[in-house]
């Protein structure tokens, strides 16, 4: 399975993106601002390719997806939430984004969780800005 986010709207605080499955849009992530120098907790991962692994998070004490060998990260995971302040490094998912940029929390960490805990083959998840060309059927 190859997940991929492509960062596309910046600012200050954050980044947006949205998040295809193997080509295909399914929901829409937010992250902390990408910065010239690491800030713990306020800063997104690089871009990248990563493998993720579905593996039991003790902060949320269920499993939950897990990104490999993000330099100078640890502990990033893809889950829910609604603003920056959710997300310490993480990925945040959502089928929703609203005019004040931060997406809306909702069962996307449920369902993509499902999808990577099915994935028979290895998940690898790129994390790109800009790019287009692919079938986008989200609204923003």
């Amino acid at each position: 399975m190859k997940i991929e986010v492509i960062r596309d709207l910046f600012t200050e605080e954050e980044t947006l993106g949205k998040l295809f499955i193997d080509g295909e849009f399914f929901c829409y992530t937010l992250e902390d601002a990408i910065r010239p120098q690491k800030i713990k907790h306020k800063t997104a991962i690089p871009k990248g390719c990563y493998e993720v692994v579905y593996v039991p998070s003790p902060k949320y004490g269920r499993l939950m997806p897990r990104l490999l060998n993000v330099p100078n990260f640890e502990g990033i995971l893809i889950h829910g939430g609604n603003t920056n302040r959710d997300s310490s490094g993480c990925i945040l998912v959502a089928f929703k984004r609203d005019t004040n940029r931060c997406v809306i929390w909702s069962s996307a960490s449920d369902a993509i969780n499902k999808k990577i805990a099915k994935a028979t083959d290895k998940v690898f998840i790129e994390i790109v800005e800009n790019k287009t060309g692919h079938n986008d059927d989200s609204k923003n």
